[in-house]
């Protein structure tokens, strides 16, 4: 293996800020190599944590379209169509004839992988796209723009990923090409591209539910991790204290009526995991684009409503549980426990669902990642409300 294959290697195992680094001590030529052979958006993320003047130092030594295609496309949103853009190769005008292009064809692809050809005016307007196909069945004297397909679908380079994705998924086409809204042509996104770009994101939100940075690899050096994940820690700790002290407030009705306790992690259990479903049914809408503004009180509703119907249902179950234990410890208040319990359920189910709802939408609206502190919050909130709830009402009824 060569030294630029090792290096290749490397840096496609490190996440972009580790990238960077790796990349600082390599001559620029490499690293420009290097940079054109990742994922256009890990490349764009790359440069963006390296120095200014490293950055310049590659720059110069890529290619120009390449260096002038990375320096465009900081212009847009990070996850935006933007980031992903590559510079078309196969630009053709329209008054070439087919024998032409497919001689120029010749010439291009020695130093790029092309799919389709484009069309463009003299203002760099898209008009149409070649398939390689029609071109090389076509007559050689025949003008282009009657090979051509002219109704196009195009991207926009604002473009969130989620709606790119959403747009391009039944459309399964190789490349697309990206326009602004006069219909120039910006560059092409690959469909490749675009779905490992959403992969990348939607596969680093299951480690940030429990305080995984999205930048965390394998790879990455155990200081660096614990940096990101120990601070997160600290606080799912402090949320436990809070559940604790609630617990401990009902500590003699716990020593009076001992058969609760073992009732304690069945409510936890029962309201976290409602939450849970919640949450995450909330965060795959954020995440695909299907929760649109105005939605949130209708799945906040429909969450509530749902806690409220499984909490009655799995409430008649827990309570003739309760209702059975009791009888069998000899305990003379099992109808009022097995009473205590279900009504128990039903508000833990309810405040679960609403919460898992809740919670995430509003992180987003105070500017926070939904997915980074969204479980912690929800324990915290499922654990209170249900031992709270059912403690408080032993208390009062046995």
């Amino acid at each position: 293996m060569s030294s630029f294959e090792k290096l290749l290697d490397h840096v496609r195992q490190r996440a972009p800020h580790e990238a960077a680094e790796a990349l600082e001590a390599a001559p620029e030529a490499d690293a420009a190599a290097v940079l054109e052979e990742l994922n256009p958006m890990v490349a764009q993320q790359a440069l963006h944590h390296m120095t200014d003047e490293r950055r310049c130092a590659i720059l110069a030594a890529a290619p120009i379209e390449q260096a002038r295609q990375w320096m465009q496309n900081t212009h847009y949103p990070e996850d935006s169509v933007g980031w992903l853009l590559e510079p078309p190769v196969a630009v053709f005008r329209p008054s070439m004839t087919v024998g032409e292009t497919i001689a120029a064809l010749r010439k291009l692809t020695l130093k790029a992988s092309i799919t389709y050809g484009y069309v463009t005016d003299e203002e760099n307007k898209l008009l149409g796209v070649l398939v390689m196909r029609d071109l090389m069945l076509s007559e050689p004297d025949k003008p282009i723009t009657k090979v051509m397909y002219a109704n196009v679908f195009t991207l926009s380079p604002e473009m969130p990923l989620t709606e790119a994705m959403k747009e391009a998924v039944n459309r399964h086409y190789p490349v697309y090409p990206v326009c602004d809204v006069q219909g120039h042509m910006l560059g092409l996104v690959r469909g490749q591209t675009l779905f490992e770009a959403r992969a990348i994101e939607i596969s680093a939100q299951a480690g940030s539910m429990v305080g995984v940075e999205k930048e965390e690899r394998l790879t990455t050096p155990v200081s660096r991790s614990l940096r990101f994940r120990h601070p997160w820690l600290q606080i799912n700790l402090a949320t436990c204290f809070v559940a604790a002290a609630v617990v401990a407030m009902f500590q003699h009705t716990l020593d009076r009526v001992v058969i609760l306790a073992a009732f304690l992690p069945v409510l936890a259990g029962q309201s976290g995991n409602t939450g849970c479903q919640a949450l995450a049914v909330t965060l795959r809408g954020l995440t695909l684009g299907d929760l649109k503004a105005g939605d949130e009180r209708l799945l906040i509703l429909k969450e509530g409503l749902l806690g409220l119907i499984n909490g009655m249902l799995v409430g008649i179950t827990a309570g003739l549980g309760m209702l059975a234990y009791a009888r069998i410890s000899g305990n003379p208040d099992g109808t009022s426990l097995a009473f205590v319990v279900w009504v128990s359920m039903v508000v833990s189910c309810v405040v679960s669902g609403v919460a898992g709802a809740v919670i995430p939408l509003l992180l987003r609206r105070l500017g926070l990642d939904p997915a980074t502190a969204s479980s912690i919050f929800l324990t915290t909130a499922t654990d209170v409300v249900s031992m709270g709830v059912f403690l408080g009402l032993a208390a009062l009824f046995v």
